[in-house]
């Protein structure tokens, strides 16, 4: 790959995690605090995203793999986006704001399998040379939300403003990235219209159990993104964007080892790794406390690295390796679905319910909302251990 070419996917990723992380890990905060919505609205605002995710790997199956370049259609999507959050900003009631939430979600979700296709169609060897450029999503993830921690945007609506003219200039960016036209050639037949004829990948038994782990796996990720600012703020931790961003400090680490830790232990080891590191940040986010065992909710955060690297970024490359070249933009957005769709939307409802169950006025009993989620991930642990089996991979 062209050194310019790197440094153009670079930034791609770069614009589309600063998008991202402006308002997602904050978004709980700003409902319950700027809007005073209640458990059952947070989850649900959370639960746009996975109804978007369910959705997108139809409409890339439909647009990117079939009729438009990849670049292009997310230019054009990041563009609408930025029109939907001017009109979002403006609203002060939480049953409006799920309505807004939905429709800018609509348009962001596809970027997730759109980013991954431009960026995989340049390279030879996406298990080593995707992480690299994968990793400056988390550094401008790291970078925005320390400004928004440094100036105290977290409960505010500057974060979906920061959101919108970042969209802005990565719309009109992604006009400039490598051309990445449609593969899929020939008459379509309605499966793959819709983006289902990567279902073909279930025929492989160790792609099911994977698809199946990773729906069960983003119910408990989905408590994190939509509770865990709010639960170190009531926890007594100061600073909380900053101190989080840690975790995502963890994630280049993590993210840098992949392909060294995908050639020496392979995907059920990795994965088996993440499972453990989700148990035991669950646990230290529901007995930690910022005065007397800050330590616990610090070992929370950093851990973030390899939950989510062993899954999402590791899950990608498995997905990519398994699907053909006339599927992959589809593939992506199998994986999607499973995780950010399906996974993260029973997830955010069930957080919602949770929080809602577990709260006394304004006051949340935290230790109990996190050990549901702790032990929805040891049932998926010992579940994966005994099911999953992938011969071609590396014991």
């Amino acid at each position: 790959m062209r050194i310019t070419t790197r440094i153009q996917l670079m930034f791609m990723m770069f614009l589309m995690f600063s998008t991202w992380g402006a308002w997602y890990g904050q978004m709980g905060k700003y409902l319950f605090t700027a809007l005073h919505a209640n458990g059952d609205q947070i989850g649900s605002a959370y639960a746009t995203f996975s109804i978007a995710s369910i959705f997108a790997p139809f409409f890339v199956g439909l647009i990117a793999d079939r009729y438009f370049s990849a670049q292009k259609v997310m230019g054009v999507l990041n563009l609408l986006g930025a029109v939907i959050l001017y009109f979002l900003i403006q609203t002060k009631d939480p049953d409006t704001f799920f309505w807004y939430i939905l429709a800018y979600t609509l348009t962001f979700a596809p970027n997730l399998a759109l980013s991954s296709s431009i960026a995989m169609n340049q390279m030879k060897d996406p298990g080593t040379e995707f992480p690299p450029i994968r990793v400056l999503g988390t550094v401008a993830w790291i970078v925005v939300t320390n400004i928004i921690g440094a100036y105290g945007f977290g409960d505010k609506v500057t974060i979906f403003q920061i959101a919108m003219f970042t969209s802005i200039a990565w719309g009109i960016y992604a006009f400039t990235l490598p051309n990445t036209p449609p593969k899929a050639t020939g008459t379509a037949s309605v499966s793959q219209i819709l983006g289902t004829d990567s279902f073909v990948l279930f025929k492989d038994r160790s792609f099911s159990i994977f698809f199946v782990s990773s729906v069960l796996v983003c119910i408990p990720l989905a408590f994190y993104y939509a509770h865990a600012n709010l639960s170190l703020t009531e926890s007594h931790m100061t600073n909380v964007e900053n101190k989080m961003s840690l975790g995502q400090v963890s994630e280049v680490l993590f993210m840098l080892l992949i392909p060294f830790a995908l050639q020496k232990f392979g995907i059920k080891k990795m994965l088996i790794v993440g499972l453990v590191a989700w148990i035991i940040r669950f646990v230290c986010f529901g007995y930690g406390d910022g005065i007397s065992s800050e330590w616990m909710l610090y070992l929370a955060i950093v851990l973030h690295g390899v939950c989510y690297d062993f899954f999402f970024v590791t899950g990608q490359i498995y997905t990519d390796n398994k699907a053909g070249e006339k599927i992959k933009n589809s593939a992506q957005g199998l994986i999607t679905l499973a995780t950010y769709g399906i996974g993260m939307g029973i997830g955010s409802i069930l957080s919602g319910k949770v929080l809602s169950n577990y709260t006394n006025g304004e006051v949340h009993d935290w230790t109990s909302v996190w050990m549901v989620p702790a032990g929805i991930a040891a049932v998926v642990l010992v579940l994966f251990v005994i099911f999953f089996h992938d011969k071609k991979q590396t014991n």
